[in-house]
């Protein structure tokens, strides 16, 4: 039975969203296939009609998180108070506690880093974006953007809550 291209398009577009979030709470070793069709509604047998591997959706993931992440840039706009705004939202306490909903670099860069070439890329893609609707000084957006996910990756892998949050206002203060 053939469905229409808009349903298609629907699921696929579920599947990689679902993905996106299972991903990166839990990195890419700790989800399944089965895990992600569940989340987006289908049976595990309905993923080969959309991806040939989990890898091809691992990608597809990366791509779909960043791209969220660019827009989340964008909305800000490229001003100095803009760009303050975005950091003090990035660096907050929602941020750190919500790896699902949060920027899928701070939560899978490592997994990306231990990873293929073709995710590499597909990572890296999504980087140059971010860095483009951040707009100014490329060099300065650069060393912006990797305090920001320094300071997320290292406030969650800490236990003690007040070094956590030293973390992200340490960060917050010398990035403004």
């Amino acid at each position: 039975m053939r469905y229409p291209a808009r349903d298609t398009a629907a699921k696929h577009e579920r599947i990689v969203k679902e993905a996106s979030r299972l991903f990166s709470e839990r990195g890419f070793e700790n989800v399944t296939v089965s895990e992600v069709m569940k989340a987006a509604g289908l049976t595990h047998g309905a993923f080969y009609a959309h991806f040939d591997s989990k890898q091809e959706l691992q990608e597809a993931a990366i791509a779909y998180g960043q791209a969220l992440s660019a827009g989340r840039v964008r909305s800000y706009g490229a001003t100095k108070k803009g760009r303050r705004a975005y950091a003090d939202r990035y660096l907050g306490a929602w941020h750190r506690d919500n790896a699902a909903d949060g920027c899928t670099m701070a939560a899978l860069a490592q997994d990306v880093a231990r990873s293929t070439p073709e995710l590499k890329a597909a990572f890296e893609q999504g980087l140059e974006e971010i860095l483009s609707a951040r707009g100014g000084d490329r060099k300065q957006g650069i060393f912006q953007t990797a305090a920001l996910i320094g300071a997320v990756v290292l406030a969650r892998a800490v236990q003690d809550p007040q070094l956590s949050d030293e973390i992200l206002e340490s960060v917050r203060q010398k990035v403004s």
